[in-house]
């Protein structure tokens, strides 16, 4: 096999198709078949930077490493990072090239980018056996078409066959099938060989009978019904998955090894980025891990986090107008542990120059950092190694504030002073000896008899994560089918669904 391939689309956005499509990937490259993930464009705050330097979104990376490939910009050509709910950055092989309003994006700006999105593709199909490709929301986005360069505009251009994939846990997945496909030109409609159903709860028999009759409303099969599997804590590209009030993630709360356990409150400031820093601290045994936005959520937290955001003046004036800030000032006059992490670093210090991504000029911080910062127009883009308590640490940074550090303990690229941190590393808790060389700090600063677990290793988690989505597809899809799909593409005489594209 050499060039194969898939797109894996969706009903709706959160259908499923990042952890299918990882989930695909971990069974291939258990089948001894080279293989790599790509997505065209990707709209998400949840970014990664590659060895290069390159930004990607993080559900690229993490597909990356189901496939045990380096994750490179060709995986992701294009990725749009949020800064309003009127535009995005555009990120153009893991360079920030400039922002865009939607309409000016879709106008005219995303159909330039379909050729150099093709040629990331074409390029990848040269080099692996098999490209298992992302779909983004769904491909029946009618008003977008004409400019698609993610869906079905990719599949024609690469004939790349489509299966879609549906969540039945929310309710209508049959109709979300057959209106998905019937939406589609006939041209679009060749290309869907079929449907994958996701997150089914109960007796698979019961389902039976409507897979039955949608395959004679459509005459495509379903390659699989996959059961709802708790506690995938996979990377995103786009939502927290979990409610303010909730537990980070789907993650499961273990028994702690010491007496007590750690409550961390993260602070779900606007326009969140790289949520997943906080992953790591939830797969500890012991620790709860909760995004908060009030300021009473924070008095029983042993660990405050303020997480990083593509809006740092926009987040620091949201923690004044919901009393976060004189809660966050409280903490740290009384010793108690605050962790700054790239935008929230930048908050938590003592002045903010930004004529970049706010433009609005000099703005105070909370002052609880001797830091100083000046947004700049070229971003950082870096993975940095270094030492930290004591122990080796990896991480990598993503941001336009240049910092100054005025004082303070050193602590990675940023300070320590007390029990405040402020650091641009996103990542830096995978490090397992650092992480538990921290929480053991934190434990001691909020009083706490918590004892990190000696053995989690954040690493080993997250490989047994993408080997359960590998098992889910290798034991709940047809994946005989499925090979023949990636190798031979979508089979000939697919009927049409009326009544098609408007």
């Amino acid at each position: 096999m050499r060039g194969g391939g898939l797109l894996v689309a969706g009903t709706t956005s959160d259908a499923g198709k990042s952890v299918v499509t990882a989930g695909i990937c971990r069974w291939l490259v258990r089948q001894g078949v080279k293989v790599a993930p790509f997505k065209g464009q990707n709209m998400s705050l949840n970014s990664f930077v590659t060895r290069e330097g390159a930004e990607i979104g993080r559900a690229q990376a993490m597909q990356a490493q189901a496939a045990r490939v380096e994750p490179t910009a060709l995986m992701n050509p294009v990725l749009l990072k949020p800064g309003s709910d009127r535009s995005s950055q555009v990120v153009l092989m893991g360079k920030p090239v400039g922002e865009l309003s939607a309409r000016g994006y879709h106008g005219g700006r995303q159909r330039e980018l379909f050729e150099p999105v093709l040629a990331c593709l074409e390029e990848l199909r040269g080099t692996y056996d098999a490209v298992i490709c992302e779909g983004a929301g769904s491909p029946a986005e009618i008003n977008l078409r004409r400019t698609d360069i993610v869906n079905m505009g990719i599949a024609r251009a690469a004939k790349l066959p489509v299966v879609v994939v549906g969540d039945i846990d929310r309710g209508g997945v049959f109709a979300q099938f057959f209106g998905t496909t019937a939406l589609l030109s006939p041209e679009d409609q060749s290309l869907v060989a079929g449907y994958l159903v996701n997150k089914f709860r109960g007796d698979v028999t019961l389902l039976e009978p409507g897979l039955d009759m949608l395959h004679g409303l459509t005459g495509r099969r379903t390659f699989g019904v996959l059961p709802y599997a708790h506690g995938l804590g996979i990377d995103e590209e786009d939502g927290l998955r979990v409610s303010l009030r909730g537990t980070v993630r789907e993650s499961v709360v273990t028994p702690p090894v010491g007496e007590d356990v750690l409550r961390v409150a993260v602070c779900a400031v606007p326009l969140m980025s790289n949520f997943t820093d906080v992953d790591a601290l939830a797969a500890e045994p012991g620790v709860v891990v909760r995004f908060v936005d009030r300021p009473e959520e924070l008095v029983d937290a042993d660990l405050v986090v303020v997480p990083g955001t593509r809006g740092t003046v926009k987040a620091l004036a949201w923690l004044r107008e919901r009393g976060l800030a004189d809660a966050l000032v409280r903490r740290a006059a009384e010793g108690r542990p605050v962790l700054g992490v790239c935008g929230g670093f930048q908050a938590l210090g003592e002045r903010i120059e930004d004529e970049v991504e706010s433009k609005a000029g000099v703005v105070d911080g909370l002052g609880l950092l001797p830091v100083r910062v000046r947004f700049a127009p070229e971003k950082t883009l870096a993975r940095p190694v270094g030492e930290a308590l004591g122990e080796r640490v990896e991480g990598y940074e993503i941001h336009h504030g240049v910092a100054e550090v005025l004082g303070g303990e050193a602590f990675l690229d940023g300070c320590r002073v007390g029990s405040v941190w402020g650091t641009h590393w996103h990542g830096s808790l995978e490090s397992d000896g650092f992480r538990r060389a921290f929480l053991r700090e934190v434990a001691a600063a909020a009083g706490r008899r918590f004892v990190p677990a000696p053995d989690t290793s954040f690493g080993a988690l997250r490989e047994e994560q993408l080997d359960r989505l590998g098992d889910l597809i290798e034991e709940h899809a047809d994946t005989d089918a499925l090979l023949r799909l990636i190798e031979e593409g979508a089979p000939e005489g697919l009927p049409f669904v009326p009544p098609g594209a408007p």
